[in-house]
């Protein structure tokens, strides 16, 4: 699949994901280049939403250039809908995501919401989690105690280089992690000290998959 043929099946989910928009809602609002196409096609909609609670600075910064209301979640209290894409997915909606570095504050409002619509082309269905490094977000003092730990559950992890996240922190992409069992995996390494949290959605895992292919929208 080409790069125009991928931008065509992401512009046609996150079309799809509109029907999962109720006018004069609180939507949360993922990141990514997906999320782009659908922050654009609810632009265009004419659906008006009551405001949207964003999961990074970069999505603010495109939700109010398309003339659409920021609001804050602690304000906006428990979220209908979360629309965001994924970096994976498995047959059971188990997600890998933070490839774009927002993966706590994704998983924030994906916690906050009742129902959380995943929007992917077909390239990112796996059978097994894990071909995508595992992006964890740590506290810096924490980055090579953090690391040495990956390091003892058999990950090899990577530190991305001249990345900070919008809370301040680094990242740590774990490559060759073994993720047959996400959701153990995902407690795991969450109770190290010093993670902020780990690209595995899997405790929460999404509600439905949007799946763009060459024939259409398949939902999960």
């Amino acid at each position: 699949m080409n790069a125009d043929q991928q931008l065509a099946q992401k512009m046609e989910v996150a079309r799809a994901a509109l029907a999962f928009v109720k006018p004069d809602a609180v939507l949360g609002v993922g990141t990514g280049s997906t999320v782009n196409c659908f922050i654009d096609a609810l632009a265009a909609s004419g659906i008006r939403i009551e405001a949207a609670v964003s999961s990074s600075e970069a999505t603010s910064a495109r939700l109010k250039a398309a003339g659409i209301t920021v609001s804050d979640l602690n304000h906006a209290g428990t979220l209908d809908v979360y629309v965001d894409g994924a970096d994976e997915f498995d047959v059971h909606r188990r997600l890998i995501k933070g490839g774009g570095g927002a993966l706590t504050r994704e998983k924030i409002v994906a916690g906050a919401s009742r129902t959380f619509v995943c929007i992917v082309d077909q390239s990112k269905k796996v059978g097994v989690l894990g071909k995508f490094p595992l992006p964890i977000e740590v506290i810096p003092m924490a980055r090579s105690f953090v690391a040495r730990q990956l390091v003892v559950m058999g990950g090899q992890p990577v530190l991305r280089e001249g990345f900070t996240t919008d809370n301040g922190n680094v990242i740590l992409d774990i490559h060759n992690l073994d993720l047959v069992n996400p959701v153990e995996a995902e407690k795991r390494i969450n109770n190290i000290p010093g993670v902020v949290t780990c690209g595995l959605f899997a405790i929460r895992p999404a509600d439905i998959v949007l799946m763009a292919t060459a024939t259409g929208v398949v939902q999960i």
